[in-house]
């Protein structure tokens, strides 16, 4: 498919997804959504990529939020919709999908352009990164996942702080309080993301799969994450990669998985 909003670029098995709307600041407009529910289902669909790396186009911006033109005139019922579809086709869908996702930071990382890093596995920011959420200054409030995932990355009372005051943090600010997992110069961003994701995709697949449902049912009301890991533990036995990952261990080799 042509995107009109995205760029879609093979590296070997990494694909890069960037959000192509610089002059913009990448802001994620409801075609830009739309065409990245369509990328990344593509993508987790896929047997050539292993993992995906998200980032915007340029320097100035990652995701520098949503296009609020689109919510002017809206009513409940529209912000509903709107809030409702961004997260059930974008932002859960990355967050729960079956392959790894980092997304690459640099520049401004606002609103639903946070939300967006924040539904990825990893982070990884630009010392020049400027992270917030300022909805409040519209008289709103993060309506992509942003109240639910900033609380379990930082804690309560700096989910509410950052919520409440909208400030932007920086980017050293922002691995203190571990809502990044890395900080780098701008020059060494994408190679330090890559670096990261292509040893995870020297693991074995379905075992990365697994420990992504595993993390993720650990957040979820009225899930018990440890049956969750029981049951992927389990589950990982019955796969050839166990096996070769346990035949490589006793005979000193490095194991070649499949996938299978």
């Amino acid at each position: 498919m042509d995107f009109q909003n995205l760029l879609i670029q093979n590296k070997g098995r990494i694909q890069y997804i960037v959000i192509n709307r610089e002059s913009k600041l990448n802001a994620l407009n409801k075609a830009t959504l739309a065409e990245l529910h369509i990328a990344l289902t593509d993508a987790f669909k896929s047997d050539s990529v292993g993992g995906i790396i998200i980032t915007g186009a340029g320097t100035k911006a990652f995701v520098a939020g949503a296009d609020i033109a689109e919510f002017d005139g809206q009513d409940a019922n529209g912000g509903r919709q709107i809030a409702r579809e961004g997260q059930s086709t974008v932002f859960d869908v990355i967050a729960n999908g079956n392959k790894p996702v980092i997304a690459a930071v640099n520049g401004f990382a606002l609103g639903g352009g946070l939300e967006l890093a924040m539904a990825c596995h990893i982070r990884v920011a630009s010392d020049n990164a400027k992270m917030g959420l300022p909805e409040v200054t519209l008289g709103l409030i993060p309506g992509y996942g942003g109240t639910q995932r900033l609380t379990q990355l930082v804690g309560r009372g700096k989910a509410l702080e950052m919520i409440m005051t909208a400030d932007m943090i920086t980017a050293a600010d922002a691995f203190t309080i571990g809502l990044v997992n890395h900080v780098v110069f701008q020059d060494d961003l994408l190679p330090k993301v890559e670096e990261i994701l292509n040893k995870i995709l020297s693991r074995a697949p379905l075992a990365l799969a697994s420990a992504i449902k595993a993390v993720n049912d650990a957040a979820k009301d009225g899930v018990n994450g440890f049956e969750t890991e029981i049951e992927e533990f389990a589950r990982c036995f019955d796969t050839e990669d166990f096996k070769e990952g346990v035949s490589a261990f006793l005979q000193k080799r490095k194991a070649e998985f499949k996938g299978k």
